[in-house]
């Protein structure tokens, strides 16, 4: 009985060293994307370039944006530059792809912290917030989500509004968009009834635009995160990212990216 007893304690002993061997070389061969960063010299970011003012290109031909700014607060608070940026540009249907892939290092593209989308990517914390609001034109009959029964909504692909549409309002006729202005247009033309996003990408169109009007009610209060590849290979990385949105807090950046960006 002790013979079988010592027997068995050796191969425990045996499968937790092999345990342990597996799981510290593949936590070796993913390798810590923060370390990379540094070595790199340069961080990769995801941006959308159509989601104005938080993403596009301006009369010069240079990124330009509230999430291009932010962007280079974080190379300034990583690398310690602000220019050592590398701008990839994304699409909300292919931003968490492009994420979870590592073709990006980082993805700062208003993207909505979700508990599904955690499923597929991770969040830094929370840098800012809007809300789903409702873009029609200026003399239009709709005053609420309830006026949008039988009505065609734009909504742009791989946004959370695609899904809320969905919950809030069955009935409606949704239409897909791959871009913001491709949606602004069709509602422009008549084409679409409304659209809907989020309030601080829709409130652009409203500002610049008079025939078009931002509807004031809000329908969901939405987390924007700095998405990344999920794994050990990051956990660094968050936590340096949380440090840097901590940070940029207590020095009040974000209300001064807002004002600078006309975001309200």
């Amino acid at each position: 009985m002790k013979r079988f007893g010592f027997i068995l304690v050796l191969a425990i002993i045996a499968v937790s060293a092999v345990y342990i061997a597996f799981f510290s070389k593949n936590e070796f061969e993913e390798g810590d994307l923060y370390r990379e960063i540094m070595n790199r010299g340069v961080i990769r970011v995801g941006i959308n370039m159509d989601s104005k003012p938080f993403g596009f290109v301006d009369p010069n031909g240079m990124e330009a944006g509230y999430d291009v700014d932010l962007a280079k607060y974080i190379a300034q608070y990583l690398l310690k530059s602000p220019d050592r940026v590398e701008f990839v540009p994304v699409t909300p249907s292919n931003r968490l792809i492009k994420a979870s892939t590592g073709e990006v290092d980082i993805v700062i593209s208003t993207v909505t912290i979700t508990p599904q989308r955690q499923e597929v990517v991770s969040f830094s914390i929370p840098y800012d917030y809007a809300g789903q609001a409702i873009l029609v034109k200026a003399d239009s009959r709709i005053k609420a989500m309830a006026d949008l029964a039988e009505q065609s909504v734009g909504v742009i692909f791989g946004t959370t509004a695609e899904q809320n549409m969905k919950n809030f309002v069955p009935t409606a006729n949704v239409i897909g968009f791959r871009k913001y202005s491709d949606a602004y247009e069709a509602l422009k033309k008549g084409q679409i009834n409304a659209i809907t996003s989020d309030d601080t990408i829709l409130n652009r169109f409203a500002y610049d635009d008079k025939s078009v009007k931002l509807l004031p009610k809000r329908y969901s209060r939405e987390p924007y995160g700095i998405a990344f590849k999920k794994g050990n290979s990051t956990a660094r990385l968050k936590e340096n990212l949380d440090y840097a949105i901590t940070d940029l807090k207590q020095k009040n950046v974000i209300p001064r990216l807002r004002k600078k960006w006309g975001i309200l």
